[in-house]
């Protein structure tokens, strides 16, 4: 077996871990949501969330990987009792089918973005864009490599020389690109009306049905969770550290990203409204995301002249950083696996694995009108959710309690007499499984049906 990598400080967790959670979800994802629900009450909403569902599930992933020393499938195995030892296994293999699905599709939209941001800095030195923001397959390949080889190349060196090293730098780069975007943005003419929404909650509709879906979906999908990495992270955390501290950091990071998000893609959008450019449909709504990100802007970019190619090319780089930063992650779900189960050389594995997950990626890019959203929707509203009910009852339900509190008296001796532990035992046992399980059936339109027949 391989040697195993740890992180060389507390510092070094956070950051990777926090990278892994801020992908294109926070920067994307949470803006297109504040903006489509009540613009500050979702944000309200969402942090309350983050720490009622995200941080308690985030924390079962933590401690159970710090437990095992080992990959999702050795990790379940070793809190699992001789029933149940099939299941925990199969937890695990299904962590890392679904963190491989979640690549699959992820490169693909990680390199469009890469391709966006090499647009503008061919338009920068005069030179024709159009190749790069026009849709092809062509594109979606070449670009889909670049991002896969970034991907492979920096779990291939390990956790130190590789995931620690670059998460380092990239986290520090991402959260200065937002700042500086934020305020580029915040002089245009328009970003006033964009910060009102923003800012100014309607608490009328904090506890509207879809806002509180919303935010819930947005807390659990955000911190990577039901996938293993947060597992695989945990189990290169030393045995010193004070998991519940990391966890909060790790989830207030993650808020502080996605909320200076908004502040930049809010306030961008009204910019965009406020030079012509069409956010709203002919029924009010905001158009669809997909739209929002390589049209909208695009088109907010033309309208501020030379200037805006420069703020096109930082835009698309802060998104590129995101979903390295994330994808880093998903891959070593799956590399930990093959290198540490199967005593494969780390390099080699990210190889194989890396390569492997590719040509899935190829698959979706060829047959792009009929698979790419299917894959989506299996793997983030069907298998990431039950996955992550199945860490938590094997949490709740199956590891012995003592063992339990036992690793978590590790880096903090005295947790049987704090808040956290008097509550968050029961709370990962019934209260997380079944918010998580609303949410599944919520993706199926359960509660659709329900709303229907009782109105």
């Amino acid at each position: 077996m391989a040697a195993r990598g740890e992180f060389s400080s507390r510092t070094a967790f956070i950051l990777a871990a926090s990278g892994s959670a801020i992908g294109l979800g926070n920067i994307w994802g949470f803006p297109i949501k504040v903006a489509s629900n009540g613009g500050g009450a979702f944000v309200f909403t969402y942090i309350i969330l983050t720490f009622l569902l995200a941080y308690p599930i985030l924390m079962a992933e933590l401690v159970i990987g710090r437990y095992a020393k080992a990959d999702t499938v050795r990790s379940m195995v070793a809190i699992s009792s001789l029933r149940t030892r099939p299941l925990a296994a199969f937890t695990g293999y299904w962590g890392i089918v679904t963190a491989s699905l979640i690549l699959s599709f992820y490169a693909i939209i990680a390199g469009w973005m890469i391709s966006h941001g090499v647009g503008s800095a061919v338009e920068l030195v005069g030179a024709s864009s159009n190749w790069f923001v026009t849709d092809s397959t062509a594109r979606s390949l070449a670009f889909g490599v670049i991002f896969y080889l970034l991907t492979i190349s920096i779990v291939a060196n390990g956790v130190a020389s590789g995931i620690e090293r670059w998460s380092t730098r990239l986290m520090p780069v991402l959260i200065l690109l937002i700042v500086l975007l934020i305020i580029y943005i915040a002089t245009q003419p328009g970003a006033a009306e964009g910060w009102r929404v923003y800012v100014q909650p309607d608490f009328s509709k904090v506890l509207e049905p879809n806002l509180v879906l919303d935010a819930l979906s947005q807390a659990f999908f955000s911190l990577s969770l039901g996938v293993g990495t947060m597992m695989v992270y945990g189990s290169y955390v030393s045995k010193s550290e004070n998991l519940p501290r990391l966890g909060a950091s790790v989830a207030a990071i993650d808020i502080g990203i996605a909320v200076m998000a908004g502040m930049l893609v809010i306030p961008a959008m009204y910019v965009a409204q406020h030079n012509g450019v069409t956010i709203y449909d002919e029924s009010g709504n905001l158009i669809e995301s997909g739209r929002l990100i390589f049209n909208v802007l695009p088109s907010l970019f033309e309208t501020m002249g030379g200037a805006g190619i420069a703020v096109s090319l930082l835009f698309f780089v802060l998104m590129s950083i995101a979903a390295l930063t994330s994808s880093i992650s998903m891959l070593e779900v799956p590399v930990a696996y093959a290198s540490e189960s199967h005593s494969i050389t780390r390099k080699k594995s990210a190889w194989l694995v890396g390569g492997f997950v590719f040509l899935m990626s190829v698959a979706i890019i060829l047959n792009m009108g009929w698979l790419f959203d299917r894959v989506v929707q299996f793997a983030t509203e069907f298998s990431e959710p039950l996955v992550g009910i199945l860490f938590c009852l094997f949490v709740g339900w199956v590891w012995k309690r003592d063992q339990l509190l036992q690793e978590m008296r590790e880096g903090s001796p005295q947790v049987e007499q704090t808040f956290f532990w008097k509550i968050w035992p029961t709370y990962v046992k019934v209260v997380c499984p079944l918010i998580v399980f609303g949410l599944l059936t919520r993706s199926f339109g359960f509660w659709e049906f329900v709303g229907q027949l009782v109105y």
